[in-house]
């Protein structure tokens, strides 16, 4: 059973290596597709490092995904000099892969769709969601301080006008732009443009190799620049903010053996490294075995289908044209019951009224994901699926609709029948998405120690920290950990 978790030329020429990079990932995964749209390729300020002389900061930040990137410009609004570092080749990590949302109560767009929210309730579901393992404290600010977090995106150029739910929340406050499309690299592109604008030093293909340390201080990292020269950069804070392990399938299956062999949704850039380099330099790991999968991806190419497919009304039905389960249960059970089918994998369906209600469907057309049919009969042709048995499960579901009464599953949120040809199918199955474990942090985004003491100078923030998410992560609440704790970590680095 599982644990309960988890500008033209060079545009392209960027493209081509990430390509190249994700085609390479072996072992027994699948190489996880590149993003629908991957943000630009590097500007000047962006290149490798040329010099190996050590050089001096205010602030270095590992990682530049949405949780480094608004680390970054909040402390160069506080008035420091900042250093982003990263391995990749194309910043934005995992950050640009995100499509569902970002999940925040009591916002300006929740209120201009007249969705009422708070973020008591958030805080609830997140609890909940996580089997109370969370961290209490660490979800109170997470709930307390994503509304500002949209409100401070929006004010940086970020469209966070539309708003659906995702699984495992009780109401409608998963953020992402007009007419539901993909939410990640809009963002990377907003705060890598802030970034810029402000003067931030942002260094690709530099990977950090070690935290230095004088005494109990950190005082800067080692880094490698491809072409292989070392050296230092010193500074008075190190904030890391790297992602998870996701894509080290020997990390995550030494933590979860029943996961040995699994994909990943993750870029190969979420390798687990810069935790162990924070281990080594004194911090305590957290909920590490807490490590959850995404029940909807592809199982051809690690491509993930955004949960919001399921959230504007698709449902999951199994090789014989059945339900198996509530499509927007929690992503642990969801995943359980999808390996529970026949060759554990299942089918998301969905009608025309679905995929004009959500703009990220038209990537999963278009590079040949989905499966379409005129009319009920014409999919059940195609699926060797009987005809007869498919149809009663349409009717069925569309009968819950217009009843708000799901006896079969207990799904409490039918937005939509299914009843508008044509309809759609993809086969999706498990893989690991998310680690719910990481670096030990406090409210303040500190680094702590086994005695939970802060390390002076060491900060984190996103997915590469633990204790926020508990024993499974909402849908939604990714992003809004990672800008939430990626501006404390600005801040309090700052500080």
């Amino acid at each position: 059973m599982l644990k309960k978790q988890t500008k033209g030329l060079s545009f392209l020429l960027a493209l081509l290596l990430m390509m190249t990079l994700l085609s390479g990932c072996g072992g027994s995964q699948p190489a996880p597709a590149a993003p629908e749209a991957p943000a630009e390729a590097a500007s000047p300020a962006e290149t490798e490092s040329e010099e190996s002389a050590d050089i001096t900061t205010d602030v270095v930040i590992i990682g530049s995904g949405g949780a480094g990137l608004a680390a970054a410009i909040e402390a160069k609004d506080a008035g420091k000099e900042v250093i982003v570092v990263e391995q990749m080749p194309i910043i934005g990590g995992n950050t640009l892969r995100a499509t569902g949302g970002l999940n925040a109560a009591g916002t300006s767009s929740q209120e201009a769709a007249g969705i009422e929210d708070d973020a008591d309730t958030h805080y609830a579901d997140t609890m909940k969601g996580g089997y109370e393992l969370n961290d209490p404290a660490l979800v109170r600010i997470l709930a307390d301080e994503a509304s500002g977090a949209v409100e401070w995106l929006i004010e940086l150029g970020a469209d966070l006008s539309d708003v659906g739910r995702l699984g495992g929340s009780s109401n409608n406050r998963s953020h992402r732009p007009t007419g539901g499309a993909p939410v990640g690299a809009h963002l990377v592109e907003v705060l890598r443009t802030s970034a810029e604008d402000r003067g931030v030093d942002i260094r690709i293909n530099t990977k950090a190799v070690e935290i230095l340390k004088d005494g109990d201080n950190v005082i800067g990292i080692q880094v490698e620049d491809n072409s292989g020269a070392s050296y230092q950069i010193l500074a008075d804070a190190v904030i890391v903010a790297t992602g998870g392990f996701g894509a080290n399938g020997d990390m995550f299956a030494d933590y979860d053996a029943a996961l040995t062999g699994f994909g990943s949704t993750n870029h190969p850039g979420a390798d687990g490294v810069a935790i162990l380099m924070a281990q080594a330099a004194g911090a305590a790991l957290i909920d590490m075995e807490q490590i959850q999968t995404h029940p909807t991806v592809v199982p051809e190419n690690g491509y993930m289908i955004t949960e919001a497919v399921r959230g504007n009304g698709a449902i999951l039905i199994n090789r014989n044209g059945e339900r198996f389960t509530n499509e927007i249960g929690t992503r642990d059970v969801v995943s359980e019951a999808m390996l529970a089918q026949e060759g554990a994998t299942g089918f998301l369906f969905f009608d025309e009224g679905i995929r004009e209600s959500l703009s990220a469907i038209e990537g999963y057309i278009r590079q040949g994901f989905v499966t379409e049919a005129g009319s009920l009969e014409e999919m059940a042709e195609l699926m060797n699926m009987d005809a007869a048995v498919l149809t009663a499960t349409v009717e069925a579901y569309n009968a819950a609709v217009a009843s708000g009464n799901d006896e079969a599953f207990g799904r409490d949120d039918m937005p939509r029948s299914l009843e508008t040809a044509g309809y759609y199918l993809i086969e999706v199955g498990p893989a690991v998405h998310h680690t719910m474990g990481g670096i030990h942090i406090s409210p303040e985004a500190e680094v702590l120690d086994e005695n939970g003491n802060p390390i002076p100078g060491l900060f984190a923030a996103g997915e590469v920290t633990g204790g926020v998410h508990g024993g499974n992560r909402l849908g939604g609440n990714a992003l809004a950990d990672l800008i939430v704790f990626g501006r404390i970590a600005g801040k309090s680095a700052a500080q």
